[in-house]
């Protein structure tokens, strides 16, 4: 008889966003044309830059003539845009090879099939309030999973102490949700760490391009030692405005090595069995990003959003409120105010001033009593929202 994977048995309901959504139906049957100010969405809201509008044309229009059609792309990238990703991170002090750039359909696919390299014996340490996938992935593979938990009093940002003994290590910086950013001296911490235990970072880097304080790394490389012991994974989601389009890359060094396997060798094998590429029209867009006028459009688009977040933190810091994040990521983790549950600050708000956020319950059992806002709506729905905010608070 054949015989399911039984691990999905163990999956806890998705309940989060289901619960969110039943709550606004509810409240808009019950309210009908009352307007909605909704900071908890994490997709983005301006469009495409110019720059990558015009790729996305000329390669359509590449794929309507016999002489610039392309068929299959390589399934690793295409060399134009694992050049320019190569060149990107030259150009922050980063030596890669272009061979050590993987593009994919995007981070949040590629946090998935990453696990393909592992063994499902493996433990996987998740440092949370989380992204909630990275749970799901290893309980569907079977995984063992340490939690380990973020504080207000250690600003949400775990440190590794002798018992984190996981083979797997989930970071994320700056984090979702809570927008917290890991100092240079604390990823050397956890870059030794995974050295000396033989462990894995997967680093998930998909806000990096919101990190304006230099002193600041946008990417593991930037560490010391990390070469033997880290893969970052890459989005050009928030960076770009791409969660429409689904793009990312991924670097896995050639100095990863494990017991005589080269994990970038083995990912090459994993993507030339599993994957037929990414289509030609989209990595033309993706490329048209790394160019310096794509650069700057971008950095506008994240400029507007840093503006959000600017006005939202001004009305938390009114109203006296604790929260992390803001400053260099698109979120904003704040306690809720007098010993409120997250769900119940979430009715709170939707019921008061119309205003939607996410418990912070829904990343994690530390998250509950925080609250997510994101900084992705528009610039007047985030003024009008942050004015109902610093009063109502």
């Amino acid at each position: 008889m054949l015989r399911p994977n039984m691990n999905y048995a163990q999956l806890k309901d998705s309940y989060l966003f289901f619960n969110i959504a039943q709550k606004i139906r509810a409240y808009s049957q019950a309210h009908p044309g009352v307007k909605l100010y909704r900071m908890g969405i994490g997709d983005v809201t301006l469009p495409l830059c110019p720059a990558v509008t015009e790729a996305l044309h000329k390669a359509a229009d590449d794929q309507a003539a016999a002489a610039s059609f392309h068929g299959y792309m390589p399934e690793c990238g295409a060399p134009f845009l694992r050049k320019a990703i190569a060149e990107h991170y030259k150009a922050r002090g980063i030596q890669l090879s272009e061979e050590e750039v993987f593009v994919s359909s995007g981070a949040s696919d590629e946090l998935g099939d990453i696990l393909d390299l592992f063994d499902s014996s493996n433990s996987a340490l998740i440092t949370e309030p989380a992204y909630p996938a990275y749970v799901d992935a290893n309980v569907i593979e079977g995984r063992e999973i340490v939690h380990l938990a973020g504080s207000m009093e250690n600003g949400f940002l775990p440190m590794p102490d002798e018992s984190c003994k996981a083979d797997l290590i989930y970071l994320c910086s700056p984090n979702n949700p809570t927008g917290a950013v890991f100092s240079r001296a604390q990823l050397k911490e956890w870059v030794d760490l995974a050295n000396r235990n033989g462990s894995v970072i997967l680093f998930d880097a998909a806000y990096e391009a919101f990190i304006e304080d230099p002193s600041l790394p946008r990417s593991i490389f930037e560490i010391e030692g990390a070469r033997t012991c880290a893969i970052e994974i890459c989005s050009l989601s928030k960076t770009a405005g791409f969660t429409g389009t689904r793009l990312g890359y991924t670097v896995i060094p050639k100095d990863l090595v494990r017991l005589g396997m080269s994990f970038n060798d083995m990912w090459v094998r994993n993507r030339t069995t599993k994957t037929n590429g990414v289509s030609y029209i989209l990595q033309r867009a993706g490329e048209a990003v790394f160019t310096p006028l794509g650069q700057q459009q971008v950095m506008e688009n994240i400029r507007y959003y840093k503006n959000n977040a600017k006005v939202l933190t001004q009305a938390l810091d009114t109203a006296g409120a604790w929260y992390c994040g803001g400053k260099n990521s698109p979120y904003i983790w704040m306690k809720c105010p007098d010993g409120m549950g997250s769900w119940e600050f979430f009715d709170y708000l939707l019921n008061e001033i119309q205003v939607i956020g996410t418990p912070g319950e829904g990343f994690g059992s530390c998250g509950e009593g925080y609250f997510r806002f994101s900084t992705f709506a528009s610039f007047e729905d985030t003024k009008t929202a942050a004015k109902r905010l610093s009063d109502l608070l």
